[in-house]
């Protein structure tokens, strides 16, 4: 045989080999190739078959539901609020339906919501559809519990989104505490709270003398589950690191930091870990001394970090807003606010959302800041702290955190 014929059946029999090793690379970690694929949008589910009820139960008032041309039509009725809610619970979901009102009148649709032990009374988030001259409809009510928390007040483009005699098109995505609402393709609502991470949807028709409402198109994709994880465990102080004064140890389930006036350096209990975007939640008691719920911190001099501070205090300015070695006070919750949200001496609640330049801080379900930092530190540690110069005696129970590192926010 020619030295060119073996050289043309060794190059065949060569590629021949490349080939058949690339099939089976490919078979053998096809899992791998697939992983880098984008993933796709999960497929929406209707809760409306447009021919029955089924998967829905009527609660609270005496109003009426029925399916009409495959529409769901709710009529007022005597008593109090009446809602058809779903039997089953959705946690994070981008929820579409159409509405139409037949005769003016209150409604909207409830969504990560439940209902009180005992009474059965409805609670929780609401889309609101208001016909009134005030237009507030897709804005946030917290339905019996906090009442209005996105009012459409400052948004004329919003107000005006709403067709009262035609159809219109809602829909509202929730994803962690990030909860945004849309009307015919007009956005109202970009809310950031964290009183619920799932419940029942249900459609509202409010008490009153009038009204009619027309539902159709129920359809909801669901977006997976956001919930709380323990940032310390309740047992001892792994995770975190002890810099400057004082003394923490946990005692009876509890994390106490205590320190004495004569200590003027500050102490922190500070995370090994950085964060970017997340939401964190500590159940806290002030005794005595000033604290603080650092985040998106750095270990720095003269105060042993730089960065964002929650206010914790015995007193005054608990839930505000500062930034040491950095612009001082951003935000001070006022004197209402505080008498309001704050239980001086008992447990409290308080939330920290950071997520992109927008920062919203909650004291026991209250709202105390809603900040955009504009060019701000994208991440950092979470720390706590105990001031210096002060007999310091705080207190916490329960420290948990939600990463958030997957949501876009909207910033304006």
């Amino acid at each position: 045989m020619h030295n060119t014929s073996r050289m043309t059946l060794l190059s065949r029999l060569t590629l021949a080999l490349l080939v058949s090793s690339f099939a089976f690379v490919q078979l053998s970690f096809g899992h791998i190739l697939h992983a880098e694929e984008p993933a796709k949008k999960p497929a929406a589910i209707l809760l409306f078959d447009g021919q029955t009820l089924n998967g829905w139960k009527k609660v609270g008032g005496d109003a009426t539901y029925s399916i009409e041309d495959g529409e769901i039509v709710g009529r007022v009725g005597p008593g109090p609020n009446t809602f058809l809610r779903t039997l089953a619970t959705y946690g994070d979901f981008e929820l579409k339906y159409d509405v139409k009102l037949d005769t003016p009148g209150n409604s909207g649709v409830q969504f990560r919501s439940h209902q009180k032990d005992g009474t059965g009374r409805t609670f929780g988030y609401q889309c609101e559809i208001d016909p009134s001259p005030r237009q507030w409809t897709g804005g946030i009510y917290d339905e019996s519990r906090r009442g209005w928390i996105y009012p459409l007040d400052k948004d004329e483009q919003a107000r005006k989104a709403f067709k009262i005699d035609d159809w219109n098109t809602f829909v509202i995505t929730t994803k962690g505490p990030h909860i945004t609402t849309s009307v015919n393709g007009v956005r109202c609502a970009d809310l950031i709270d964290t009183a619920d991470l799932e419940g029942f949807i249900a459609l509202q028709v409010h008490s009153g003398k009038a009204g009619q409402i027309r539902w159709r198109n129920i359809q909801l994709t669901p977006l997976g589950q956001s919930a709380w994880k323990p940032l310390w465990n309740q047992k001892d102080l792994a995770g975190f690191r002890a810099i400057g004064g004082g003394e923490w140890k946990v005692a009876d389930g509890e994390l106490v930091g205590t320190s004495s006036k004569e200590e003027s350096r500050h102490g922190l209990l500070i995370t090994e870990d950085a964060f970017r975007d997340f939401a964190v939640r500590v159940e806290f008691k002030a005794v005595t001394g000033n604290s603080g719920l650092y985040f998106r911190c750095v270990e720095a001099d003269p105060y042993g970090v730089a960065g964002f501070q929650a206010e914790i205090d015995p007193t005054k300015d608990v839930g505000g807003l500062y930034e040491t070695n950095g612009r001082a006070w951003i935000f001070q919750p006022s004197a209402e606010q505080l008498k309001k949200a704050f239980k001086p001496g008992e447990w409290n609640e308080m939330t920290v959302v950071a997520l992109g330049e927008r920062i919203v801080i909650h004291l026991n379900g209250i709202k105390t800041v809603d900040f955009i930092d504009k060019g701000g530190r994208a991440a950092g540690k979470i720390a706590l702290q105990l001031h210096g110069g002060d007999d310091m005696d705080v207190r916490f129970r329960k420290v948990e955190i939600m990463r958030l590192d997957d949501i876009a926010c909207c910033t304006e």
